[in-house]
């Protein structure tokens, strides 16, 4: 009955595909054949906000001059830390070799068991009712749940219910939470909503790809009972339900989806929680409202293991900028260290669009908010792609039990960085602690201590997902040209010069093993980015010139898609880009000191400078390296791998400019050879073996590296290039620091974020430029960078927790000292 009625709504579904599919052969003109990396993948129509046909005729005319080289192999991505979990990496569950790549809207008669003139015509339905679910039996779940010593500890505290065991009061104080514990997954709802998702996405985006190479190991690991805990960054709430649909058109086990919204129809949470969506409770806003809900991180933590006892999967989204979703990961965390759980297996899941859906949907969901979204994409043609990375699942319980995940050198930021910024001592080794990733749950009340290592520990976890989730992620087409625009032809380019560059970072990144999201001829690639980029750019092309010249839009709205598209480019490039902001703070140091062109340390002082500076410089590497080391305390998370010290990084940092080619060695001039065994004329140096002060090598000098910048004329593009992608996280921060005089503090922490935002886009507004230093995620990265720095003081009152200037920076000098300090990694 449920397949008849599916077929009769595919067949007129059918029919307004056909009438809508002529319509767009009309109007598309982007070629869809592809002769490049990957052959199995097909750039999707352009859809939305289309260009001039003048300027799209003058760039595909131009670029027909520029023969087809975006590479020639694609890098697998998504395999396990190999110093974290090696045992997982040695497993090699998965395929070394590429799978290529599959489109889930690519739905055929192939893949059903039927042929026909019918088949064709509901193969989707076919296809969804063949898909393997697997059973989500609820049963006992809510008296297991009430009977976990979680729950009755909880109970006991509150007072609200008697001693022994059950009662109307523990039911009646769990009433809102029902739902979450009774969520299940309907495998005939499923079948029907999964159905409804492959029509809707196929309005939205014009191909969903997936990667193939772990898959295999995702069906070993299901195959033999392992526990799975897909973990992602948050993007859209689109992300959510890709993930979930991937799965089921892989024939996986649909993980149960934590939704960080609030839905008020209650419609919509009875169908969301009978295909495995755990929402918030009705009475919270936030994840953060429901946290302060003494019961519910007990109640959460119990439904986790029950599900988890069951053999369920779960799906978690991860923020960066907030640490939001951290705390599930946390509460496994915990399962595993009571014993209460074996061991799950995590999968960073990497997520890539063309263009971030924009859903207009925030925090409180209503019925018809999501009906007129749903009706708006009846009405839009397809545009745009999406690149699905799942990564090779490794073992939580590897992670933690084998100690390489170690945080015993995390310090707070004001250890690290206070004494450098006022003069007062050197900088202390270590890493940034970042305490805040994990909400003010119930999980945490129980670790008293701010610095438990336990804490430490699942902070340690929640920035390593991060870090894999986006590592995961493919570098879209639209994500290279907009950090080429944004980064290194802000003033305009033409298109001639954009090709060129483009199939020049393309080779470095496929270099640096990163996978891009993109295939056939170069041609095809820069028209297809420039069509969808096309609101956020200005074209200009001129009859008498055959070279269109592009420039991005001097607005807040654009430059800011631009930016969020270009994040992924900046991750890649982060160790270059710690490296160019270091040797910029010493060529500004260099700049304004007046003193020689040659910086030396030790008490080496140059000569004085006659006339203007050279740029022929030699930068100590000592010096280098603790400029590189200050400036990865100030990086938001995810952008340092956690399990490399922070003086690992910024050695790695200066030795990949000199891989790139903009620093080169050079040897410091010496009387005797570092390796000269005769110390004098004709004699030799000996020393006793059993003497425990001397050392049987000559070489008690330490080695002095130094280097110099190659190539003047060229590197300074490449430099500024590089200084341009993280120029927008400091300008926010030295806006900031300027701003905190307006603003009459203690205020609570949400309005006083909203009050940084208003700032810094007020600040832009009057330059009229530097649109990406003033988005809501700058700010809330901004505010809590302070808070850990010890600028902006956290007072836990009643109403909340308020932020206030702290007596030590109440003072402008020490002000003045945070802005010079932050604004010497700006190159301009």
């Amino acid at each position: 009955m449920a397949v008849g009625f599916l077929c009769l709504f595919g067949a007129v579904h059918h029919i307004y595909t056909y009438i809508q599919i002529k319509v767009c052969r009309v109007l598309t003109m982007v070629q869809e054949k592809n002769d490049g990396i990957n052959k199995n993948m097909v750039l999707p129509p352009i859809q939305q906000n289309r260009p001039a046909l003048s300027w799209e005729l003058k760039i595909k005319k131009k670029l027909k001059t520029v023969p087809p080289c975006l590479g020639k192999f694609r890098p697998i991505v998504g395999q396990c830390c190999h110093q974290c979990t090696p045992d997982s990496l040695r497993k090699k569950l998965g395929q070394n070799s590429s799978l290529g790549f599959h489109n889930l809207l690519s739905v055929n008669e192939t893949h059903t068991r039927y042929r026909g003139w019918l088949v064709r015509r509901v193969c989707c339905a076919l296809f969804v009712s063949g898909c393997k679910v697997y059973v989500s039996p609820v049963r006992n779940r809510l008296e297991r749940v009430c009977q976990s010593n979680r729950v009755k500890e909880a109970f006991t505290a509150e007072h609200k219910a008697s001693e022994g065991g059950d009662s109307r009061g523990q039911i009646n104080r769990l009433s809102p939470f029902l739902p979450l514990i009774n969520t299940c997954i309907a495998p005939g709802l499923l079948r029907f909503v999964g159905w409804v998702m492959l029509k809707m996405l196929a309005s939205v985006f014009g191909s969903i790809e997936v990667n193939l190479n772990h898959l295999s190991a995702l069906h070993r690991a299901t195959q033999e009972g392992s526990l799975l805990v897909y973990v992602h960054v948050r993007q859209s709430i689109m992300d959510c339900a890709l993930i979930s649909l991937v799965l089921f058109c892989c024939n996986l086990r649909v993980p149960y989806t934590v939704c960080p919204l609030q839905i008020n129809s209650s419609f919509l949470r009875s169908i969301l929680q009978k295909v495995g969506v755990v929402l918030l409770p009705p009475s919270a806003l936030t994840e953060q409202d429901a946290e302060m809900d003494s019961l519910y991180a007990p109640v959460v933590t119990s439904l986790v293991r029950e599900l988890l006892h069951e053999g369920q999967a779960i799906s978690v989204g991860v923020s960066a900028e907030s640490g939001q979703g951290g705390q599930w990961l946390a509460r496994v965390r915990q399962l595993i260290k009571e014993g209460s759980v074996p061991d799950v297996s995590l999968v960073p899941v990497g997520i890539s669009y063309d263009c971030v859906p924009k859903t207009n949907i925030q925090v409180d969901v209503g019925l018809s908010s999501v009906m007129q979204w749903l009706w708006s994409l009846l009405w839009r043609r397809p545009g745009g792609s999406v690149r699905i990375h799942l990564a090779q699942p490794f073992s939580l319980k590897e992670m933690c039990e084998s100690g390489r995940c170690r945080v015993d050198e995390w310090l707070p930021l004001q250890d690290l960085l206070l004494p450098v910024i006022l003069n007062r001592t050197d900088s202390l080794f270590g890493r940034r602690r970042m305490s805040w990733l994990l909400l003010s749950s119930h999980y945490a009340s129980e670790l008293i201590e701010p610095t438990h290592p336990e804490r430490d520990l699942s902070i340690a976890i929640i920035l390593h997902l991060i870090f894999s989730a986006t590592s995961c992620m493919a570098v879209m087409s639209t994500s290279l040209v907009s950090s080429l625009l944004l980064y290194r032809h802000r003033k305009g380019v033409s298109a001639s010069l954009l090709c060129r560059d483009v199939a020049w970072l393309t080779e470095e990144l496929l270099f640096r093993n990163k996978d891009v999201g993109f295939g056939g001829s170069l041609v095809e690639v820069v028209h297809y980015s420039l069509c969808l980029l096309a609101p956020h750019l200005i074209i200009a092309a001129a009859p008498s010139k055959k070279d269109p010249f592009i420039v991005p839009r001097p607005s807040l709205v654009a430059t800011l898609h631009l930016t969020l598209q270009a994040q992924i480019v900046t991750h890649t490039f982060i160790l270059e880009v710690v490296g160019a902001c270091a040797v910029s703070a010493m060529l500004c140091e260099v700049a304004s000191s007046g003193v020689s062109s040659r910086v030396r340390s030790d008490g080496v002082d140059g000569d004085e400078v006659k006339g203007d500076m050279e740029f022929d410089v030699v930068l100590c590497q000592s010096e280098l390296t603790e400029r590189a080391l200050q400036l990865c305390h100030l990086l938001p998370p995810g952008f340092m791998p956690p399990c490399q010290s922070s003086q690992s990084f910024a050695l790695d940092a200066i030795d990949s400019l000199v891989r790139c080619g903009i620093l080169i060695m050079e040897e410091s001039p010496r009387d005797v050879p570092i390796c000269d065994f005769w110390k004098k004329e004709g004699a030799l140096t000996w020393t006793t073996t059993d003497d425990p002060y001397h050392s049987d090598s000559d070489c008690e000098e330490q080695d002095l590296r130094s280097y110099k910048i190659s190539q003047p004329s060229q590197c300074p593009e490449m430099l500024f290039f590089l200084c341009s992608m993280l120029a927008g996280h400091l300008r926010a921060l030295c806006w900031t620091t300027t701003g905190l005089d307006h603003l009459h503090t203690p205020l609570p922490e949400a309005e006083f974020a909203a009050q940084i935002h208003s700032h810094l886009c007020d600040t832009a507004n009057k330059k009229k430029q530097h649109y990406e230093s003033c988005s809501e995620e700058a700010a809330h990265t901004t505010v809590r960078t302070l808070i850990d720095l010890g600028v902006l003081s956290e007072e836990r009152q009643k109403g909340g927790v308020f932020l206030g200037i702290s007596p030590l920076f109440q003072l402008s000098e020490n002000r003045q000292k945070l802005h010079r300090f932050i604004s010497q990694y700006l190159y301009n």
